[in-house]
């Protein structure tokens, strides 16, 4: 189960941005992966299910993205956001 890899502690319960950012899970086991979903959503976030543990590999990076803004700018209040048309 991988999911809480790109946001830091301070915005991991209740979120304050202008939309709910977006949460990135995946994972064998749906049972595990339906709870995850249900502790994102009462924390504030949306879910996206990226689909088995394979995916892990290309989640990871989003924790070493999610990092620039915040060793160049000393801000860490950013989110990643996953828009839907």
């Amino acid at each position: 189960m991988k999911a809480f890899s790109s946001v830091g502690s301070l915005h991991m319960v209740q979120p304050k941005f202008d939309e709910k950012p977006t949460m990135f899970i995946c994972g064998q086991n749906q049972a595990a992966k339906k709870e995850v979903k249900t502790l994102l959503e009462e924390f504030g976030w949306e879910t996206q299910d990226m689909g088995f543990i394979e995916a892990a590999r290309a989640i990871e990076p989003l924790a070493m993205l999610w990092c620039i803004p915040g060793l160049e700018a000393n801000s860490w209040n950013h989110a990643f956001k996953l828009l839907k048309k």
